[in-house]
């Protein structure tokens, strides 16, 4: 049974949800909640996709979402090739993470309509753009976060959580992920097909991908599917496709282990002309001066 894009999260008697994920991989469905989220890498590296931008992601990646944002982390390829060559140990991969789960009402109906409540509230509602932080707050949150998966359920807990949220909301060194004006238009009945086109395009990437293919998984004409695609990712599907190419590109040029050409061919592009065009598009940089920005840090 394939799972559905909405997940509704177990019910529990505390007031919100965090835990430390430790698994294979991260969980590559494209979906959305009603909940706030507060999210983490700790270690893992792939693709971050939420609402209409699309990101390479990395060890202290740190967002925060609004509810019924669509998103997910797809973890690179080698985190799901678990099987091991003959005479081989080396270690299989695993992704971490810390994850925050709480509802607009978590602390009642009205709590965050309070006079006291100001930043606080301009943080919530700016996350329903998803935000990500850099810096020295990322520092920061990371160490407010793994203290909060230590301390028992209780009042300490929801204090370190509010006062992680007030830090947060004071803090400038944020970015919105989404485009202004983005809304979700995506319906539950609709899970199966975006699903079908997300799994397609990430495998698929390199290769010279076919309108006439997607579409045809898709169960639409290539103008229908166009149109469908277009209104539910505020995005077009080459758009789409050039973000998911240029996204792996960023990885491998701050690996280092490629040259710029080499970069170009195996993230899809077939010639170099247009790599460097769709990257500076995209990044608003050429791609030597992205690895000279980046390692600055």
């Amino acid at each position: 049974m394939k799972r559905p894009l909405r997940k509704d999260l177990e019910p529990i008697a505390a007031s919100f949800t965090v835990k430390e994920l430790v698994e294979p991989h991260f969980d590559p469905n494209w979906h959305f909640h009603p909940h706030y989220q507060l999210f983490l890498v700790e270690e893992g590296t792939g693709t971050r996709f939420i609402g209409d931008s699309i990101k390479p992601f990395g060890p202290g990646d740190l967002v925060f979402l609004g509810p019924n944002l669509p998103h997910l982390w797809r973890s690179d390829q080698v985190y799901f090739n678990r099987q091991l060559e003959p005479g081989q140990t080396k270690k299989p991969l695993v992704a971490k993470g810390i994850v925050v789960y709480f509802s607009a009402d978590f602390l009642g109906n009205d709590f965050f309509e309070k006079q006291e409540m100001g930043q606080l509230r301009q943080l919530l509602n700016h996350s329903r753009r998803g935000l990500e932080w850099t810096g020295p707050t990322r520092v920061r949150a990371q160490a407010s976060l793994l203290e909060m998966t230590r301390l028992p359920v209780g009042f300490g807990r929801v204090l370190r959580l509010l006062t992680l949220l007030d830090e947060l909301s004071l803090a400038t060194d944020y970015r919105f992920l989404t485009s202004p004006g983005y809304i979700n238009t995506v319906k539950v009945s609709e899970t199966d097909r975006m699903q079908l086109v997300h799994e397609y395009v990430l495998s698929h990437f390199p290769d010279d991908l076919s309108l006439e293919t997607v579409a045809d998984l898709a169960g639409m004409t290539p103008p229908a599917f166009c149109r469908y695609f277009k209104a539910r990712a505020n995005k077009t599907f080459s758009e789409f496709v050039s973000e998911v190419r240029v996204g792996h590109a960023c990885k491998l040029l701050l690996h280092g282990q490629l040259n710029i050409t080499q970069v170009s061919y195996e993230s899809g592009f077939r010639t170099l002309s247009n790599f460097n065009r769709q990257f500076k598009e995209i990044t608003g940089q050429t791609p030597s001066g992205y690895v000279k920005t980046y390692r600055q840090f």
